[in-house]
């Protein structure tokens, strides 16, 4: 080979081993930047996992710092709560699941003094057995064993109930324990010491205070006896007497020893009631009664009193709203008494105005009702209205000295308003009179479309317009607003004058006052019918007697007493004639009167049939007197007893339709009498005679107990006439002739 080929063959190897080089140090560079790369990536993978190890390690001292910091606030929780503790004065001890003591407060183990076994780690069992061997707990006569099986037995119990035990020093300790859900328990030790000692001091007070109590009725129901029985011949007495032929002085006397009777028998009721109240032994008996019949029964009642200082008393009752009612209708006509009473006393001049509202929401039966009473008295400031409710009080200064009374009126009242669930109040204003009111929620017995009697009656056919005539501006109000409900328009007027000048406009019905200056009513309508007017006059009068008397009451259709209720409003409304006022010729009104008319049947009379046989059995020789004087007028047989067992050997005998029996009599008492008259009845098969008690105790209880005799009726001493009629002519029987009586007696019965 030549040099030539050699050369260009080593040539060839050179440059192929180079550009094997080249390849390798391509691929070595390659391998070296990836080695880079992966190098890198590492590098930086290093780094975030020192970072995270060093936020772990971070993490890790500060949740030790925050485990430090807690440890210590639960130490230092723990030392303030163990001595908070230590610190009551009551014991305070954990117990585990196995009854072990866990911890327990000094005041805990004071209790077992030095006994050092008692301490963390004794078990409740040996507690109970330390306790009796110890003596330190009084367990009476009780067996050891057998107080500590009760404890025991308590304490394994779910939930334990607390108990009191004595120790040795008559301490008292009440132990409460409570289980928890683990079976730990935590055990209370209450010393109770000053608290059972003050509940015993507190028991003997009561029954002094009780003893006290009893003591006082006792005293009260005994004083009301002996007051009341004589005031019933004072009262009653001086009655029959205002009856008689008397000198005007002589019956100033009379009148003033009745006034002064009933007065201090007021105020023997009020002092009675107050102490019932006082003693919360007060009771009301709901049954059904009329509202609108009490207010027009308490208004008779102040009538005579209201007349003699010149004012007028009215009655506004809401012609919408039920009369009947379930309620106490005695303490409801003592609370109207209280507040119409007072208007009247407390009312120089002017008018008193009971007016009733109410609202009964649809399908309830019971209604809400509003009794105002509005006065144009003297007023009271505002700075005493507080007072006006108050005990024993009257709010005094230079305009109501001359007033009278105990100043229990009100304060009963407002008691008695809340004994029934109501509320009242009063609205003041000096020299402008006062307003009373209270509101009382209560069931309605009967509604205005079953009860004819009370129902709205529209006036008769062709009425359309009234003419009211009445000097008070409160009158011509009422009437007006009462008119227009019953679809009637209503022109109003001050005086006769005016009336007649209207009457050209024309007029259906004529409205008026009897008692007008310068033309009363009956002048009035004489005047009318002398112009040829013949529309239906309707006359109101406080003196319905005096106005039938007046030979121009033929002139009128109606006469109607004030306060008018409102089924004599109804009837006189529901009678006026059918045809139009124009045409009814003035010949044509009929007269009519308010008034009752009864003829009188005395005992000269000779009627057929018997006559009604009452026995009375009463010990006093003067209440005898009383009740045979009050009674002499009637058409009965009356016979006395003076005892109890007079009484029941007379009803055999006499067999009466009727007794009154005395409750407090010799020898044999009338509850006692009673019970022997209603054995001989169911013995003999016999009817039931109606007895009817007569009494001098008024106190709580008292009624229940005397009806509970057997007795059927309740009359509380002094007696009233008008009661002891009541009764006569709701027991006359069939067969018998009815009682009657004089005019005067049927007439205030009817009203």
């Amino acid at each position: 080979m030549s040099l030539a080929n050699k050369l260009a063959e080593e040539r060839r190897a050179r440059l192929a081993a180079e550009r094997m080089l080249e390849l390798k140090q391509a691929e070595l560079f390659a391998a070296n930047r990836k080695l880079g790369r992966h190098a890198q990536a590492l590098s930086e993978e290093i780094h975030e996992t020192r970072a995270r190890v060093q936020t772990v390690q971070d993490e890790n001292r500060r949740v030790k710092s925050d485990l430090s910091v807690a440890h210590q606030k639960i130490e230092i929780a723990e030392r303030r709560l163990w001595h908070s503790i230590e610190t009551i004065q009551d014991g305070f001890a954990f117990f585990d699941l196995d009854n072990r003591m866990i911890a327990a407060n000094r005041a805990y183990l004071s209790v077992f003094e030095d006994l050092e076994e008692v301490g963390p780690g004794v078990t409740y069992p040996r507690i109970l057995q330390l306790l009796t061997e110890e003596g330190i707990v009084n367990i009476g006569t009780q067996a050891p064993a057998e107080w500590r099986a009760m404890m025991q037995a308590r304490w394994e119990s779910p939930a334990p109930e607390p108990t009191v035990i004595r120790l040795w020093n008559n301490e008292y300790i009440k132990l409460i324990d409570q289980r928890g859900k683990g079976g730990d328990v935590v055990s209370l030790a209450l010393n109770i010491t000053e608290t059972v000692r003050y509940q015993k001091d507190l028991r003997r007070a009561r029954e002094k205070a009780e003893a006290a109590n009893r003591a006082k009725s006792a005293f009260l129901a005994n004083m009301s006896h002996e007051i009341r029985t004589p005031m019933n011949g004072v009262v009653g007495m001086a009655d029959l007497l205002g009856e008689t032929r008397l000198t005007e002085e002589q019956r100033l006397y009379v009148n003033t020893i009745k006034t002064s009777g009933e007065a201090l028998l007021v105020i023997i009721n009020d002092v009675l009631d107050y102490s019932k109240i006082e003693a919360e032994r007060l009771t009301l008996h709901p049954e059904p009664f009329d509202l609108e019949r009490a207010i027009h029964e308490v208004i008779m009642l102040l009538q005579p009193a209201a007349r003699q200082k010149g004012l007028e008393l009215l009655v506004d009752y809401d012609l919408f709203m039920p009369t009947i009612f379930t309620g106490d209708p005695g303490r409801i006509r003592q609370v109207l008494t209280n507040l119409i009473g007072n208007a009247v006393k407390f009312t120089l001049s002017g008018h008193v105005l009971v007016r009733v509202v109410g609202m009964q929401a649809e399908g309830s039966d019971t209604g809400q009702v509003h009794v105002l009473i509005e006065d144009t008295g003297i007023g009271i400031s505002a700075d005493k209205i507080e007072h006006v409710f108050g005990e024993f009080n009257q709010v005094e200064d230079e305009r109501n000295r001359r007033f009278e009374g105990t100043g229990l009126g009100l304060a009963i009242s407002q008691s008695l308003i809340g004994l029934m669930g109501g509320k009242i109040w009063v609205d003041l204003q000096v020299g402008r009179g006062s307003v009373f009111g209270f509101r009382l929620d209560l069931p309605v017995v009967d509604s205005l479309q079953g009860d004819p009697a009370t129902e709205p009656v529209a006036p008769g056919r062709g009425v359309a317009r009234a003419l009211v005539v009445d000097p008070l501006e409160v009158n011509r109000s009422v009437l007006t607003r009462q008119m227009q409900a019953l679809g009637v328009a209503v022109v109003a007027c001050s005086s006769g004058q005016e009336a007649l000048d209207l009457l050209p406009g024309g007029f259906d019905l004529i409205l008026t006052e009897h008692s007008m200056p310068d033309m009363d009513g009956l002048e009035l309508a004489d005047a009318i019918r002398d112009a040829g007017h013949a529309a239906p006059i309707l006359l109101f009068t406080s003196n319905a007697g005096f106005a039938e008397q007046d030979p121009a009451h033929v002139l009128l259709h109606a006469i109607l007493q004030k306060p008018v209720p409102r089924r004599q409003l109804f009837a006189a409304l529901g009678n006026l004639p059918l045809q139009p006022a124009d045409t009814v010729p003035v010949s044509g009104v009929e007269p009519a009167s308010a008034a009752v008319t009864v003829d009188h049947v005395g005992p000269d009379h000779d009627l057929p049939g018997r006559l009604m046989r009452v026995l009375a059995a009463e010990d006093n020789r003067t209440n005898q007197l009383v009740l045979s004087r009050m009674l002499q007028h009637l058409q009965i047989d009356l016979r006395f007893a003076a005892n109890g067992k007079e009484a029941v050997e007379a009803f055999a005998a006499f067999k009466p339709d009727l007794v009154f029996m005395d409750i407090s009599m010799p020898e044999m008492d009338g509850k006692e009498a009673t019970s022997r008259l209603r054995a001989g009845e169911e013995a003999r098969g016999a009817p039931r005679v109606p007895i009817i008690a007569m009494t001098a105790h008024a106190m709580e209880g008292d009624r229940e107990a005397i009806l509970a005799a057997g007795l059927d009726d309740y009359l509380s001493k002094p007696l009233r006439k008008a009661d002891l009629l009541a009764r006569i002519l709701a027991h006359c029987p069939q067969g018998a002739i009815p009682p009657q009586t004089m005019l005067e007696d049927v007439a205030g019965l009817s009203a």
